[in-house]
C-alpha cells in the first residue's frame, strides 16, 4: 500500500474540517463595526484552529514524505487522528459562540490533546512499521516538541476553569512552537 493515498485522504478531510469552521461563521446583520464587533470571539477562535489544523496538515505532510509504506494498523492510527481533528469545528463554535467560558475552553483543549495524542500514536506506529535505523526513525528523533505540547495541554485543561484566557494562552503557545514547519523531514529527505 502507497502513502499517496493516505495524504490524499487526510487532506481532503482537513480541508472539509477548515471549510466546515468558516462555515460555522455567521454574516453580520449590518454594514458597520458594531455589526462586527460581537463576532470577535467567534473570529479568535477559528484563527487559533486555522493554525493548529494547518500545523498538523503541514507536518502530517513532511512526515509522509519520509515514509516508504503504510499498512492497516497506519491506516487506522490516521484515521484516529482524523477524528480528533475533525471535532474542532465543534469545538472551535462553541468556544467562540459562548465568549471563552471556562468548560468550551477546556472542551477545546481536551479536542487539542486527544489530537496530539493521536498524531504521536500515528508516529510510532509508523515508526514500528519502519524500525529504529531508518531515515524516518532518525527525523522523527526524540519528538520533544510532540511531548512537550502534550504536557501543556494537560496544564490548560484544568486552568480553564481557573482563568480561561491563561489557558488559552497555552493553546496559542503551543501553536507558535509548532507553527515553523517541522524541519526534521526535510533534512532526513536532503541526505539521501
Amino acid at each position: 500500500m502507497t502513502r499517496g493515498r493516505v495524504e490524499a485522504f487526510s487532506d481532503g478531510v482537513l480541508a472539509i474540517v477548515i471549510t466546515i469552521m468558516v462555515l460555522e461563521m455567521k454574516v453580520p446583520h449590518g454594514a458597520d463595526w458594531a455589526a462586527v464587533l460581537p463576532l470577535w470571539p467567534v473570529f479568535l477562535s477559528y484563527i487559533l484552529s486555522f493554525a493548529h489544523i494547518g500545523i498538523y496538515w503541514n507536518n502530517h505532510h513532511h512526515m509522509f514524505h519520509a515514509v516508504k509504506r503504510v499498512d492497516g494498523s497506519v491506516l487506522w492510527a490516521n484515521l484516529h487522528l482524523l477524528f480528533w481533528l475533525s471535532l474542532m469545528p465543534f469545538v472551535t463554535g462553541w468556544m467562540g459562540e459562548n465568549h471563552f467560558a471556562p468548560l468550551p475552553v477546556a472542551l477545546y483543549g481536551g479536542v487539542l490533546i486527544m489530537a496530539a495524542v493521536a498524531y504521536f500514536i500515528l508516529v510510532h506506529t509508523l515508526l514500528r512499521l519502519h524500525g529504529g535505523d531508518t531515515a524516518f526513525a532518525k527525523a522523527i528523533g526524540s519528538d520533544f516538541k510532540g511531548k512537550v505540547s502534550v504536557v501543556i495541554y494537560a496544564a490548560a485543561i484544568p486552568l480553564a476553569f481557573v482563568t480561561e484566557w491563561l489557558a488559552l494562552a497555552f493553546y496559542v503557545a503551543v501553536a507558535v512552537m509548532w507553527f515553523i514547519p517541522d524541519r526534521r523531514f526535510e533534512r532526513v529527505l536532503m541526505e539521501r
